[in-house]
């Protein structure tokens, strides 16, 4: 393999990795704020508990992200110096502000969270993370506004041979950055729902202290239920700004090779590239990819074949990438529901083959989210910059197969360390009941002070 395919299976394995963790931080930061807030306004103890339980692991997810994000940075100029060199001038300053404003929030706040225990008013204790969640979801604007940037390009000019902004409110502003997400923290909240409800029905298969985990399960049942509708809404939105921004992307989405006119929606399709065409297409709905792509029934989409071969996406891993999140985001709303349906009455033990289901979904989330970035960056090539750089041009140039290859290893190996720990971690809390947390963390407070 050469130079550019490692760093890219490089880039794509360091970031995939990062990205297990950032989800569960955005949802979880808010339930656990949530809770702690329910705790100071009833002063009911067992909210307490929660927040304790969960605020543990969430402390373990946030710790292992942090880790894992700096390496993503240090890539840019190793890996991508071409790159860093054409768009620094434009991507630097949102990661600038979202590691001086966002990250300094939320790392400086979570500590007085950590330590504040038992030292500042409960409500003061409350507000700490609440900001950490604030922050944590600025930090995620910040970043996807870059990433937007790099999906639909606005606000520069060719000056140089470099891309130099000349308009910063036309970043901020940039639509496509702002449907990705919102389309981005929905699906993290529906993740660290399904992640409360899946450990939540662990310990109800169990019999383990029942009301504090039929609580836990409703709470997040509703939290799912809420961001996977919102998902849907955000999805079709962003849609339509992809159809618009990224015509290529939009059209190996959904496997379209010739240009149409209110063109039909078949459910069954299989791609056959190499043909360019679709060796199937089986209930077709009259105009319904049309509306989807535009919202109006009678637009033109073009097809694949309306473009040079060479800057085409490869077709079929972002056809069946997008097909597979879109049914997974379907059955969120439908298992969301039927969450919320069935622990209204607060007996959830009492229906072990729906918590065995819960149980087993915990995972498919994580799937979703990581297909998701399949379909935004796979359907993006050949560019790094749509229509602007090329990601073949933006490799570095001063490093060789050898350097790369050694870096590679070495990085999959750290993370197949740190995965190790984060899955071990993990298990080993939220298998523990809540009194167990709680002794622990008064036992290392108590250790603290002496």
């Amino acid at each position: 393999m050469d130079v550019l395919t490692l760093s890219r299976l490089q880039f794509a394995s360091t970031a995939a990795f990062h990205f297990i963790f950032v989800p569960l931080t955005l949802g979880l930061s808010l339930l656990v704020a949530y809770m702690e807030t329910r705790y100071v306004l009833t002063d009911n103890e067992m909210y307490l508990k929660m927040t304790k339980f969960w605020g543990k692991l969430f402390l373990i997810n946030f710790a292992l992200g942090v880790v894992t994000g700096i390496t993503l940075e240090f890539q840019f100029g190793m890996n991508w110096a071409e790159y860093s060199k054409y768009v620094g001038d434009i991507f630097g300053a949102p990661l600038a502000i979202e590691a001086t404003v966002a990250f300094f929030l939320e790392s400086s706040f979570i500590g007085l969270w950590i330590f504040g225990w038992n030292k500042v008013s409960k409500k003061l204790h409350a507000l700490s993370i609440w900001i950490v969640a604030f922050a944590t979801n600025l930090s995620a604007l910040w970043i996807l506004l870059a990433n937007g940037w790099m999906q639909k390009p606005v606000g520069y000019v060719l000056r140089n041979n470099r891309a130099e902004m000349v308009d910063f409110m036309a970043l901020v502003t940039n639509p496509y950055g702002w449907t990705k997400f919102f389309h981005t923290i929905m699906s993290s909240y529906v993740l660290a729902a399904f992640f409360v409800m899946g450990v939540s029905a662990y310990h109800l298969l169990k019999k383990n202290n029942l009301q504090f985990f039929n609580t836990s399960f409703k709470i997040a049942s509703r939290f799912a239920l809420v961001s996977a509708i919102f998902v849907l809404m955000t999805g079709d939105f962003h849609g339509v700004e992809v159809a618009k921004a990224q015509p290529t992307k939009f059209a190996a989405m959904e496997s379209v090779w010739e240009t149409q006119q209110a063109a039909s929606y078949p459910l069954i399709v299989v791609p056959d590239p190499e043909n360019e065409r679709n060796a199937m297409e089986a209930f077709k709905v009259p105009k319904m990819l049309s509306y989807l792509a535009f919202h109006d029934s009678n637009a033109e989409v073009k097809g694949l074949k309306a473009y040079p071969k060479e800057d085409r996406p490869p077709v079929t891993l972002t056809f069946l990438s997008f097909r597979l999140m879109v049914g997974l985001g379907f059955l969120f709303i439908f298992l969301s529901f039927l969450s919320v349906v069935l622990s209204r009455k607060g007996n959830m033990e009492s229906k072990p083959f729906f918590l065995n289901i819960m149980l087993f979904s915990l995972i498919l989330p994580y799937i979703a989210v990581q297909i998701g970035w399949i379909v935004a960056e796979v359907g993006r090539q050949p560019w790094i910059v749509y229509s602007l750089l090329k990601t073949a041009d933006a490799v570095s140039k001063s490093i060789n197969t050898t350097q790369v290859l050694i870096s590679f290893v070495g990085f999959t190996l750290l993370y197949g360390f740190l995965a190790l720990i984060d899955v071990y971690l993990l298990t080993k809390y939220a298998k523990k009941g809540p009194e167990e947390i709680i002794s622990e963390m008064k036992s290392s407070s108590v250790a603290q002070e002496v």
